[in-house]
């Protein structure tokens, strides 16, 4: 049968890797990607965004998940 040969291997981001080896680093990642929303929420409300703006907030949103479930 197909994909029963052998067990997959689970995927680790290179920044999961990392973070495994070093879990200090964890905390300043953490305050960079608050103080980057922060300012991109403050320039929302201010209506001075770009649809760029609005992009990367997903994209730190999407870091921030990664990061919480690292172990």
């Amino acid at each position: 049968m197909y994909g029963l040969e052998k067990e997959k291997k689970k995927f680790n981001f290179d920044l999961e890797v990392e973070l495994k080896k070093k879990p200090e680093n964890k905390k300043k990642i953490q305050e960079k990607i608050k103080k980057n929303t922060n300012e991109i929420k403050i320039a929302i409300k201010k209506k001075e965004a770009s649809e760029k703006q609005g992009i990367l907030l997903n994209a730190y949103d999407s870091l921030e998940k990664v990061i919480n479930k690292i172990k």
